[in-house]
């Protein structure tokens, strides 16, 4: 019975808050990193990691305030698992990044 009336509240606060969203009149718009043909196979894994190089790349040479690279996280953060970004990240701060930044 407990299992029942805790997934009705969840129900009800889900229902609520779409419910909110809806009510905002602002579509949700959900993206990902456009189709790259320089990847064609479904193994994306050097995809994101070119991403992410990209996106560095735009840092260094526009600023680290330029929203022009704002694209670049979007896209590597769509592809890339969160670990991987972490261990990049430290790498980079150690001077040990296996790429060309």
């Amino acid at each position: 019975m407990a299992e029942v009336l805790e997934s009705s509240y969840t129900f009800l606060k889900l229902w609520d808050l779409s419910r909110k969203f809806r009510n905002r009149n602002e579509p949700i718009e959900l993206k990902t990193a456009p189709a790259d043909f320089r990847f064609p196979t479904t193994n994306q894994t050097r995809h994101c990691f070119t991403r992410y190089i990209e996106f560095h790349r735009c840092l260094a040479a526009k600023g680290d305030n330029s929203g022009e690279c704002e694209k670049f996280a979007k896209y590597y953060r769509s592809l890339c698992p969160g670990e991987w970004v972490e261990r990049w990240n430290e790498q980079r701060g150690n001077g040990t990044f296996p790429g060309p930044l």
